[in-house]
């Protein structure tokens, strides 16, 4: 049999390999190379997300495994948005998120300069410690919703800083095991230069409604109130609450 004439294939070595061969050959390259030169600790745009997937922050692409984001890393597509947005920093004077130096000193006068638009830079700051708290079970007298009011107490506070609040999952959270505590969710309170402290309560909707929950800022005590009342059954089945 006559072997001369067959391209990329000689005698013994098997026939041309197809395209998903040869795409899965090169992921699997793409990804050697990307764990030789990529800390996936220190990359900024890598996130795992509560579904054990991992997505890119920077394109907004979901991987199934570290393997496939390594590879797109190395990507056309990923090179080319880390250009524009190195470009997009060094126009405006933002930190680099990798090398965590200035890019460029906007001019002054310029559209470039700290603004409403602006994003602010993150700071180090060396934390000092848990903020005191105090927890009060409360309930609505006209629609007997029960609720807490959180009072946390913060000193030592900046007099620029204004303490935050997010709500965050049992599976958002890394500190405890997400499958066991589903009947729980998560209420984050963040404040510089103090710690930022998590409550355990329960995962219950809460009603959003004015007056039903409400946040407060104390300047002049440095204490922060979130006040917060979860939706009765009734009103879930779209019952009026209160009502017996």
């Amino acid at each position: 049999m006559d072997y001369q004439n067959r391209a990329g294939s000689k005698r013994g070595g098997g026939g041309v390999a197809g395209s998903s061969e040869t795409n899965a050959d090169r992921r699997e390259r793409l990804r050697k190379l990307a764990l030789e030169t990529i800390d996936l600790d220190k990359d900024p745009y890598f996130f795992k997300n509560h579904l054990g997937s991992f997505e890119c922050k920077l394109c907004l692409t979901v991987h199934v495994n570290d393997g496939s984001y390594l590879a797109h890393t190395q990507g056309r597509k990923h090179q080319t948005n880390l250009m524009r947005r190195a470009a997009r920093d060094a126009q405006e004077g933002r930190v680099d998120p990798v090398t965590g130096q200035m890019l460029a000193k906007p001019a002054a006068g310029s559209s470039a300069m700290l603004g409403a638009n602006s994003i602010p830079i993150r700071r180090n700051i060396i934390k000092i410690g848990r903020p005191g708290y105090k927890i009060t079970k409360i309930r609505d007298p006209t629609t007997k919703q029960n609720g807490l009011r959180f009072q946390v107490q913060y000193p030592q506070i900046g007099t620029e800083i204004v303490p935050r609040h997010r709500f965050m999952s049992a599976f958002e959270q890394r500190i405890e095991d997400a499958s066991s505590n589903k009947q729980y969710q998560y209420l984050l309170v963040a404040a510089e230069p103090y710690e930022t402290c998590a409550f355990k309560i329960e995962a219950r909707d809460i009603d959003r409604r004015p007056g039903k929950f409400w946040t407060h800022y104390d300047s002049d005590t440095h204490e922060y109130f979130i006040q917060l009342l979860f939706k009765s059954e009734r009103e879930g089945k779209g019952g009026v609450a209160g009502l017996r």
